[in-house]
């Protein structure tokens, strides 16, 4: 696995593409690691997880399953896959190509948004060898595409191409096979280079509002927004737009 650092973006990338980056054991450590530690840098405002040689993930290394392989299956701790229990503070961005199946999809459904090359597939693949989902993917799945759709996906494990991900809500970009990173490096940089306190207030609060109340999601917006304006990132902005700057949408 790799860790690659340009000014605010971080990039990491699953890299054992002799097993079509599937995830054993020590990979889900040093991913689950990688990202804590973006989320603890404060010089890094996006991350990026993608898959060296052409493919995204295929999931759970089912070679190191059926050999032992200690996945750490509790309801506690890391998740299976690694990263995937992790509430991080700031977004991550999925660069998908080749394969995101199984274990593979629910790292992208972890993602904030995710970049597709049009070639791929996704799918909840481990269906024909009896694995289960339990990193999050029959939680984040209907919050994305909704239940019937996840239902459909989830009972018959059929594979899905960009053009219907994309048509579903399972994926927020497509872009030509082998394009996919430099796309979501692309957009990882436009959305470093905002101020970060208001996006990052506003993307919690997306993510608190599930399991809250309107009444209750309404005040946690509130606060968010609130501690924000308290800052004074909003009022720096306020007079950076009066002097002239950001007109027109620009």
């Amino acid at each position: 696995m790799t860790y690659e650092v340009d000014g605010a973006v971080l990039t990491v990338t699953i890299d054992r593409p002799a097993v079509r980056n599937a995830v054993d054991p020590d990979t889900a450590d040093a991913l689950r690691e990688s990202f804590a530690r973006f989320d603890s840098d404060p010089n890094l405002s996006v991350a990026i997880l993608t898959g060296a040689g052409g493919t995204f993930c295929a999931g759970f290394d089912l070679r190191a399953l059926a050999g032992g392989g200690n996945y750490g299956l509790r309801d506690t701790g890391r998740g299976p896959m690694g990263p995937t229990r992790i509430d991080l503070s700031k977004p991550v961005i999925a660069a998908i190509e080749g394969y995101a199946v199984a274990g593979g999809l629910e790292l992208a459904l972890w993602c904030d948004l995710r970049v597709a090359a049009r070639n791929v597939t996704l799918g909840i693949f481990n269906r024909r060898f009896g694995v289960p989902l339990i990193d999050l993917g029959t939680v984040r799945l209907p919050r994305l595409v909704g239940q019937g759709r996840t239902l459909d996906l989830i009972l018959t494990g059929r594979p899905v191409g960009a053009e219907e991900a994309l048509r579903i809500g399972l994926v927020e970009r497509v872009v030509d096979p082998g394009a996919a990173l430099a796309e979501a490096q692309r957009l990882a940089a436009e959305i470093a280079a905002f101020p970060q306190a208001a996006m990052r207030g506003d993307r919690r609060s997306v993510l608190e509002q599930w399991s809250l109340t309107l009444q209750e999601a309404t005040l946690s917006e509130f606060r968010q927004g609130g501690a924000v304006i308290d800052s004074g990132e909003a009022i720096e902005g306020a007079k950076r737009f009066a002097a002239g700057e950001g007109r027109h949408g620009r």
